[in-house]
């Protein structure tokens, strides 16, 4: 089987919503990474056999099959394909792992994965109008649940289960809240030591844009336990320690070593191995434990080998309850912050994760890195990438 390689991987700064890139339209700003990775690799996109592109709320500016107009609004030749691919807030690292499993089954030599999320101009829940998700079937199936215990009446939520997984796993708000300004203060560090600059793409809309711009300096556990619950009144989850809302775009080139060689591209990482699992849709957000233990078992590797974790911040618990039930090393979960801190641009934040992960570990020469994200629905994406000399 063919191996597959990341040549490179860029994101845009990460804008917070109504911000810098309120703008912009998600199109155009998949078009600045797309003419990014090509600028910074010297690819011809010609070359390119499929862009699959990340995107979950697919209506409004965000309808019309983006992954493919994203192609077009990069200047990108009209042979080139597009995709759009959606598994809730795991739809860019989807879309990634596609991507990386059909250069390995040797149906695409040149693949350009990613995603975007313009979360300013298309709302979530867009285009839900008056419908109602999950159907009569998943309703009665789980209706025992959805109407009992501390939670009755409260549906398939997020939020809920965010405060389901802190009350299973008996996190308190001041460790939530701690752990939400550690995230804070280690994207404030990786920041101002200038740790993103060489991964960032220019905006061409708004070329004074270069920094992720939802960091809250001086956030402390004492700051935000000002805010109030989101979910319930005596709950433990509120807008200081969960994900922010944000517009941002990421894209990753894919090939394998033999055509990178041809093309004289330098790899930076092996895609080693991924994974997907489900979980119980109603804590929602435990998925990643399930499909850590998955790819690592499929990879042959343990945790202690991974020099990185990249957990997506959906909300406080979710690394947490995944470091608990891993065991992984602190130091080595989120290293340089997260979107408690910077935000979580929905499609284009598997991307993003998988940008700050490689660039991280090559400037700091770890072997091993891993990324994984909960998903709407109770499903999570699990990826091992290892760093090339």
């Amino acid at each position: 089987m063919p191996e597959a390689v990341i040549v490179d991987a860029v994101r845009t700064p990460i804008g917070k919503r109504n911000g810098s890139l309120a703008s912009v339209h998600p199109a155009d700003l998949s078009a600045d990474v797309l003419k990014a990775l090509a600028a910074r690799t010297g690819l011809d996109p010609e070359l390119v056999d499929d862009v699959l592109w990340g995107c979950v709320n697919q209506v409004g500016d965000q309808s019309a099959q983006i992954g493919r107009y994203s192609v077009l609004a990069a200047g990108w030749p009209e042979s080139v394909a597009g995709a759009t691919v959606n598994r809730a807030c795991g739809s860019g690292q989807t879309a990634i792992d596609l991507a990386a499993g059909m250069v390995r089954g040797g149906l695409y030599d040149v693949v350009v994965a990613g995603g975007v999320e313009s979360m300013t101009r298309v709302p979530m829940g867009s285009g839900r109008g008056e419908g109602r998700p999950f159907g009569t079937n998943v309703r009665t199936r789980y209706a025992a649940d959805l109407e009992s215990g501390e939670f009755p009446g409260q549906d398939f939520n997020q939020g809920v289960g965010a405060e389901r997984i802190a009350q299973h796993w008996g996190f308190s708000r001041q460790r939530l809240d701690e752990y939400a300004s550690r995230s804070h203060e280690l994207a404030a560090a990786a920041i101002d030591a200038g740790k993103f600059a060489s991964q960032v793409a220019p905006i061409s809309a708004v070329p004074d844009f270069t920094t992720d711009e939802g960091l809250r300096r001086g956030t402390t556990p004492e700051t935000l336990a000002k805010l109030k619950p989101s979910f319930r009144e005596d709950g433990v989850i509120h807008a200081g320690n969960a994900s922010q809302i944000s517009d941002g775009a990421s894209a990753v080139l894919i090939t394998t070593p033999e055509r990178a060689k041809e093309l004289g591209l330098t790899p930076i990482a092996r895609y080693v191995s991924s994974a997907v699992a489900g979980s119980d849709p109603l804590m929602m957000l435990t998925g990643p434990i399930p499909a850590t233990q998955k790819v690592l078992k499929r990879s042959g590797l343990s945790i202690s080998d991974i020099g990185a974790f990249e957990v997506n911040e959906a909300f406080a618990p979710v690394p947490l309850a995944w470091q608990v039930e891993l065991g992984a090393d602190e130091e080595r979960l989120n290293p340089v912050g997260g979107a408690i801190a910077v935000g979580h641009p929905l499609g284009g934040s598997g991307g993003i994760l998988l940008t700050r992960l490689v660039h991280h570990m090559r400037d700091q020469g770890i072997r091993y890195g891993l990324q994984t994200m909960c998903e709407g629905g109770g499903t999570a994406n699990a990826t091992i990438i290892e760093l090339l000399d």
